[in-house]
């Protein structure tokens, strides 16, 4: 039985976990096109990275160890991996994954073929669904609203809902591959950019301002821009650094209960620069401000 991944990766069909992933990373290091420039190199390299994906995961390997190239359709791995790769490795990608995850590439009953012709029976439909994910702004997150994303090329919004957050999935219908007038989905992980003005907390958000002195003392009322609108905050008298103020209702979305959560504002109290004061009152306040 031809083994041809073995033989891409040049060790034999005995080879450890361990000697699998040197083998990998010699010839993919030999193979990268950055640094190889002659021609062949990537689609070399394209076919190493798919047989080491393969041939590193116990499952796969597995089932490739007990079928052999007759996964392929009679051809070995070299020669498939270049017929279809003409898409790119994207494409090549998802064939292998439909192949090996049981998703098209062969029913219950073991029956194998419709490769032969470099193409998929129509029994043996590809997986044409999508995987990849996106980053959205810190905003979109907390209120919803539309994203650009950019997948096969072609650049679309998608409607990002209130309240989402990083590592949750969206499904978005038709976005996938298509192929013979059938269209896979898009499957989008959301990963929500980092804000230099705002923490996450569950369902509510923090922001810090900035207090003057004067205020934190004296009390006054404090326009803040929040992610919706600008407001007035009344700060009372006293105030100490660190102390919150909740605003309810502004924060993230409960996706599930449907409720929102609350802004807190947190109180920076900014001390003036000593030597920006008038010399005298630097004198009273060394003479009067408690030195406990």
């Amino acid at each position: 039985m031809s083994k041809s991944l073995y033989e891409t990766l040049e060790i034999t069909d005995s080879a450890n976990e361990s000697e699998i992933k040197k083998a990998y990373r010699k010839l993919a290091r030999q193979y990268h096109p950055d640094i190889n420039k002659e021609a062949g190199a990537e689609d070399k390299f394209k076919e190493i990275n798919s047989a080491y994906e393969i041939l590193s995961d116990k499952k796969k390997k597995a089932q490739y160890d007990m079928h052999g190239d007759s996964m392929f359709g009679g051809q070995n791995f070299h020669d498939f991996s270049r017929s279809h790769s003409r898409g790119g490795q994207g494409d090549l990608d998802d064939i292998l994954r439909s192949m090996f995850s049981g998703g098209g590439g062969f029913g219950g009953g073991g029956g194998f073929g419709g490769f032969g012709g470099g193409g998929f029976s129509q029994q043996q439909q590809p997986n044409l669904d999508i995987e990849t994910s996106v980053i959205i702004p810190f905003s979109v997150s907390i209120l919803g609203g539309s994203h650009s994303v950019a997948v096969n090329g072609d650049r679309f919004d998608i409607k990002i809902p209130a309240g989402v957050k990083s590592g949750e999935k969206m499904r978005v219908k038709g976005k996938g591959h298509a192929q013979g007038g059938r269209a896979g989905d898009l499957f989008l992980k959301i990963n929500v950019a980092a804000s230099p003005e705002y923490v996450r907390e569950d369902d509510d958000i923090i922001k810090t301002f900035d207090v003057p002195l004067y205020a934190a003392l004296f009390g006054e009322k404090i326009t803040i821009q929040t992610l919706e609108k600008e407001i007035k905050l009344k700060i009372p008298q006293n105030t100490k650094n660190g102390q919150r103020f909740r605003v309810k209702e502004m924060g993230a979305m409960n996706r599930k209960t449907k409720v929102r959560g609350n802004l807190y504002l947190e109180a920076n109290i900014v001390l003036p620069k000593v030597d920006d004061l008038d010399e005298e009152f630097v004198e009273l306040m060394k003479e009067k401000l408690p030195k406990e």
